[in-house]
This record gives structure tokens, sequence and C-alpha cells, in this order.
């Protein structure tokens, strides 16, 4: 576990140790495994949460729980956000969605907004970037539309991997059909955790790949507000 924290509208960041995932773009390299992490109770982080919590108030910030991925540890994971709520906090979850179904009610009645990364609408591109399958994420979205819970989806656009025009297309699509959609992030692939992987000894896999253009990113955009969506 390690905190930060981030604004606008200043968050308290929980980063959990754990993920399933291998995504060859991944920024934080150190959060892969558990043991990685430093072992805490849930009312350590409660009391760390507190002491800034008036200063998290008054800026209309809150609390976001990110990972690794935090569905990893639902029970902790959830009792953080239940806690965070009965302080009066805003709760985001930042998750891919993978281990969805590992998030009970009770988790998501906690849980003010989840921000929702969609790695890629290609199956078989998801599994070559990610290790891990696409399915139990559209799944994960489709549930929280029936909830109706607010989401942001967050797409990272990483050139020669997530770009595809049809592929862009088809996410595009499946995200307008769902109401629970506030926004789409377009996030352009970067090589800032890079210096991380070397630390751990690790290449990193897309070191030789360029972050798109302006033009690029620009085109992503226009297609999703082409569906009617807010993309930034």
């Amino acid at each position: 576990m390690s905190t930060g924290v981030d604004g606008p509208g200043t968050r308290f960041v929980l980063f959990t140790s754990g993920c399933p995932l291998r995504c060859l773009y991944c920024q934080n390299p150190d959060t892969w495994h558990m043991r990685d992490g430093r072992a805490v109770g849930v009312d350590e982080v409660m009391a760390r949460i507190e002491s800034c919590r008036s200063f998290l108030t008054a800026s209309g910030g809150g609390v976001t729980i990110s990972g690794g991925e935090p569905l990893l540890q639902p029970a902790f994971t959830g009792e953080v956000l239940r806690r965070c709520k009965e302080l009066g906090l805003h709760t985001a979850l930042d998750t891919s969605g993978i281990l969805g179904a590992r998030a009970d009610d009770a988790l998501l009645d906690a849980t003010d907004l989840v921000l929702l990364d969609i790695k890629s609408f290609d199956s078989r591109a998801c599994r070559k970037l990610t290790g891990g399958a696409l399915a139990p994420t559209l799944r994960f979205a489709r549930r929280l539309d029936t909830l109706g819970k607010r989401v942001w989806v967050r797409y990272v656009l990483v050139p020669g991997w997530t770009d595809a025009e049809a592929d862009v297309e088809g996410l595009a699509a499946f995200v307008a059909g769902l109401d629970c959609v506030e926004r789409v992030d377009v996030l352009p692939f970067h090589k800032l955790g890079a210096g991380k992987y070397e630390a751990l000894g690790l290449p990193f896999p897309l070191w030789d790949t360029h972050a798109p253009d302006a033009a690029l990113v620009r085109r992503v955009r226009e297609q999703f507000r082409a569906h009617g969506l807010r993309a930034d």
C-alpha cells in the first residue's frame, strides 16, 4: 500500500498492491505483487484519511482507491470505501473491471464514481496487451449501468495497439450505449514509468513505442465525440 494526494478536487489516493494483469504499458510495475506492498489494516488507513478529512472536504475532493487492482482485495477495499462514506467523503474506485465479479453490491453502494479502464475493444488484442480477457470488463460495465453508477471510462491510446479505427469505433458505440458513462478520458501513452522497470531490473516492453502525436489523439477523441460522448 502507498498513498498520495492529487487534484483537482484534491484526492487522497490509495494504491493497493497486486494485479492479475500485466499491461505492456503499465506505469506501476512496483504494484504487481501483493508482497511488494506494506501490510496495513483498515484502521491505519482510515487514521491517515481522517487526518486529511477537513482539507479534502474543503477542496471538494475525496478518496480514490487504485492499484494495482483494488478488487484483488475486495474486503479491504469495500471496508475503506464504506468508512469513507460514513465520514461524508466522496469515493472513487479505479479498476480494470476484470475482477468486477468480486465487487459486491455493498462495495459499489459505497462507491460514488468508478474509473473504468477499458484496455482494448478487440478481445485478442486485449489478451496480448494485458494478459487478460476483455469480457469480464464489459460485463462489469453493463452491471454498473444497471445499477446507475457514475462511470468515467479511461482508454490508454497506444500507437500500434489501441489506435485502430475499427476498434475505437466499436468501443465508442459500446460506451455510448451505457447511460452511466459521463466521460471518456483518452490517455496518450507515455514512458514516464520506464525508470521503475530499470530499478526493478525489468525490461520496459514498449520502449520502442512512441507517444501518439496530436493528430492521432484528436482523431480518437473525435470518434468518441461523434457518438455523443464527452471525450477529453
